[in-house]
């Protein structure tokens, strides 16, 4: 299986306080990969670092078999990485419409970008009912089913999560969490999830992997970890 993302011996420093020391990780093509682990552990950084909101210290970090630390966030949408950041940032004053459609602000294909919005429109039906209503008058829950449409917009290969469930209730949860499952079956995108919800990630991934104070601590296939009494004891307060 090829991999679209390698993240190799990586060091990332804020001042003089490390947040990530020599850590590597893999997606392949088709994979949806986890990042679980306790706040602070540094599996944010780890998505700041590859969409170059953070530059790494050290190592490399190659996308689709090119190197990309060093390259610009709006390069990198272009080449085909998407991020939903923690916390949602929409725009709150502007539609639901016209929030989707800055998802598609790199693309001039105007068939292919009605396309992917009636894609998003199917996937999140919610989405379809506020279609004219402003974004901010809406639940945690439908912004970020907003929020991951966006991304979606343009057009990824590699998607990355950034804390979807937080702040959500626990219906719209399972939700998004289906709908992550399906964007990676159905669109064949890609994905590296990062969560607290350890249980919810690793019933949705492939692979996962553990991090403690800025370093792999475990790995494997997201079955196998979900099993492992180390995980159960140390990650697997999230529940689905």
């Amino acid at each position: 299986m090829a991999q679209i993302l390698n993240f190799a011996n990586v060091d990332l420093y804020y001042e003089r306080v490390y947040a990530l020391k020599n850590v590597s990780l893999t997606v392949n093509e088709g994979e949806t990969v986890a990042l679980i682990g306790a706040n602070g552990a540094g599996k944010s950084s780890i998505l700041r670092a590859i969409t170059g909101l953070r530059k790494i210290k050290s190592g490399e970090i190659h996308y689709d078999g090119r190197r990309i630390d060093g390259a610009s966030p709006a390069e990198l949408v272009r080449q085909g990485i998407a991020m939903v950041p923690e916390g949602r940032h929409v725009f709150p004053y502007m539609t639901v419409k016209d929030n989707l459609l800055m998802g598609a602000f790199t693309r001039s294909d105007k068939a292919g970008i009605a396309r992917s919005l009636d894609m998003v429109l199917t996937r999140f039906p919610r989405l379809k009912e506020r279609y004219s209503q402003a974004a901010g008058t809406m639940s945690g829950g439908e912004q970020q089913m907003m929020v991951i449409g966006r991304a979606l917009m343009a057009k990824p290969r590699l998607l990355l999560l950034d804390e979807p469930s937080l702040g959500v209730a626990p219906k719209l949860v399972q939700d998004i969490a289906r709908s992550i499952v399906a964007i990676n079956r159905d669109e064949r995108v890609s994905v590296l999830l990062v969560e607290q919800n350890s249980r919810m990630a690793l019933r949705i991934s492939h692979r996962a992997y553990a991090l403690a104070t800025g370093s792999i601590a475990l790995s494997g296939a997201s079955a196998d970890l979900l099993k492992d009494d180390r995980v159960k004891s140390l990650y697997l307060g999230g529940d689905l």
